[in-house]
């Protein structure tokens, strides 16, 4: 349920994404979702990938300033309002959602969420029957 994310951060110049990338495609690391956050000067690239262990230790060995957060994957279906009745759920519980990012592939929407209280996050999903996405099927995606 509780899957590895990279955080990584990024100078705005052109070529650090391609960078990223390329260390990531010769260690043999697919990455399977992502979101950029930017500012003026940097950008965060949040990301799964299929070895989050390898891919952190490849991004730091070509000194890449990155970290390592725990998010939830969901899924849920491809419709309108099913992810606002998931929100719900956790709002009327107190969950706040720090950040998010999704991505949908035909009737699914698979929904990365970074919530500030993770087990009362997975209680409430689980007591509400919501499709939770183990690690190891987000690394695959």
């Amino acid at each position: 349920m509780v899957a590895k994310q990279l955080s990584i951060f990024l100078e705005n110049k052109s070529g650090r994404l391609t960078e990223v990338t390329e260390v990531l495609a010769k260690e043999g690391v697919n990455l399977s979702a992502l979101c950029i956050a930017e500012n003026a000067d940097f950008g965060i690239l949040r990301g799964i990938v299929s070895e989050p262990d390898k891919a952190y230790k490849a991004l730091k060995d070509n000194h890449f300033a990155v970290n390592v957060t725990d998010v939830v994957g969901i899924s849920c279906p491809n419709i309108p309002g099913s992810l606002s009745k998931v929100l719900r759920f956790l709002s009327d519980e107190g969950v706040f959602i720090e950040y998010m990012y999704s991505f949908a592939n035909g009737n699914t929407a698979n929904v990365i969420i970074r919530p500030n209280d993770m087990e009362n996050c997975i209680r409430v999903l689980t007591e509400r029957k919501v499709d939770l996405l183990a690690a190891s099927d987000l690394y695959k995606l």
